[in-house]
């Protein structure tokens, strides 16, 4: 088990793994090899950063809490295919800081920030980078948000925009205790891989705000939440399916969404 002779700081949402067995399972999952760029977010006290570096041609690090500079620099002394960047993954030009490496194969491995993980999430899929594998874990109560089939409560926007680029799976649980200091929730180990062939989609930023606005107020039919677009195309869409207007939005699935992002745009 590790320890840390660092000062947590809650408002970052700090909350160091110390269990070895956990982070060698989620570097497995990865499949990380010796051709592979990696990006993690948040290393902390570099647990996952140093099992990571011993498999990756290079990986690129991001945090925020320049506090924790001696201890990433004492725990990873010995490795030159090791980059921190104290900086805002967020706000961080993420093609502009891989481009700077050659690389075969990309990966991005984290225990993130729960408290950004949704902004991770959507910048990841923003980026022009193309990666061959998303692991993460993240609070429980978010992995089955996005690991979610339609139709049940936790089924939201989110969760359709990752499964219109990503094959999502959930690995496996990780109970509160294996961090420290010991968080309010549990935790579980997500992964994403891109599919190799997408649905046809007209316009992405389009497709987007239409899903946004389809799960707007969760209590309301897609009638009342889609009440600014045409609904007579809505409808159109919706009938092929076995639905009308009063169905809410957890009940479509992304190929029904993408179809009518499609059929609403070409009648604009």
């Amino acid at each position: 088990m590790e320890k840390y002779d660092v000062k947590f700081k809650k408002k970052l949402g700090q909350n160091f793994l110390k269990n070895e067995a956990v982070v060698e399972r989620i570097v497995d999952i990865a499949s990380i090899d010796k051709d592979s760029l990696v990006i993690e977010v948040g290393p902390g006290g570099a647990i996952m950063t140093w099992r990571l570096a011993k498999k990756a041609k290079m990986v690129l690090a991001y945090e925020v809490d320049r506090d924790l500079e001696d201890e990433l620099n004492k725990r990873l002394n010995g490795f030159d295919n090791v980059l921190v960047l104290f900086k805002d993954f967020l706000e961080a030009n993420l093609e502009e800081d891989v481009g700077k490496y050659k690389y075969s194969k990309l990966f991005f491995v984290s225990n993130v920030p729960y408290y950004i993980t949704t902004p991770i999430i959507m910048k990841l899929m923003g980026s022009n980078l193309r990666f061959d594998k998303i692991v993460m874990m993240v609070q429980k109560e978010v992995a089955d948000r996005l690991t979610s089939p339609c139709g049940r409560r936790e089924y939201g926007s989110i969760t359709v925009l990752l499964n219109y680029f990503y094959k999502v799976n959930l690995e496996f649980f990780v109970d509160r205790s294996e961090f420290v200091p010991v968080p309010n929730v549990d935790s579980e180990v997500i992964s994403f891989t891109e599919k190799k062939e997408k649905l046809k989609l007209d316009d992405f930023a389009f497709f987007e705000r239409l899903v946004r606005d389809s799960f707007q107020f969760k209590r309301k039919n897609i009638k009342n939440n889609l009440k600014n677009y045409d609904l007579d195309v809505v409808l159109s869409v919706l009938e092929k399916y076995g639905f009308d207007l009063t169905v809410r939005a957890e009940a479509l699935d992304v190929g029904i969404f993408v179809e009518l992002a499609n059929a609403l745009k070409r009648e604009k």
